[in-house]
């Protein structure tokens, strides 16, 4: 796999990809010189910036999941929840058939390689808590937060 770090807004984004398929999107805290940016990344890059000024909903680069069975199963049940709206861990649980599975879901939700593409963003404790989000509950309020704004427009 190869890397490559781009400034965003919520620090520096890493990029880590295999030709032309997307296998790691992860936010850091100071900026690593890695990698040569290529047309794929760029592509990446600018479908991200999109999704975070609101312009994009879905995704059109090519990613692959690297995970366990179960692991792979909770992120493509993410990909189904639609843009500006959440789930709950235990919605998911049940989702995918499991539904004592709300700790696994949340643990399987916290590996997740591709934040943002796979919206684990999206999912709340019970209560709708915002909890549980790798990259920081911060980011993960301002997501939501952009996610409604966005759905309000339009």
């Amino acid at each position: 796999m190869d890397f490559v770090v781009y400034a965003f807004p919520f620090g520096f984004l890493k990029i880590g990809y295999q030709v032309e398929a997307l296998l790691l999107l992860q936010k850091i805290d100071e900026s690593q010189n890695v990698g040569k940016k290529t047309d794929f990344t760029e592509r990446v890059y600018t479908e991200i910036m999109e999704c975070l000024k609101g312009e994009r909903t879905t995704f059109d680069i090519a990613y692959e999941l690297e995970g366990t069975a179960f692991q792979k199963k909770v992120w493509q049940e993410l990909t189904k929840i639609p843009y500006g709206e959440t789930r709950t861990y235990k919605e998911i649980a049940i989702a995918i058939g499991n539904p004592n599975a709300s700790r696994a879901v949340g643990m399987a939700n916290n590996k997740n390689p591709l934040m943002i593409v796979v919206p684990c963003h999206r999912v709340t404790g019970t209560n709708g808590k915002l909890v549980g989000y790798g990259e920081g509950i911060a980011m993960k309020r301002e997501l939501l937060a952009m996610e409604q704004r966005v759905k309000r427009r339009d």
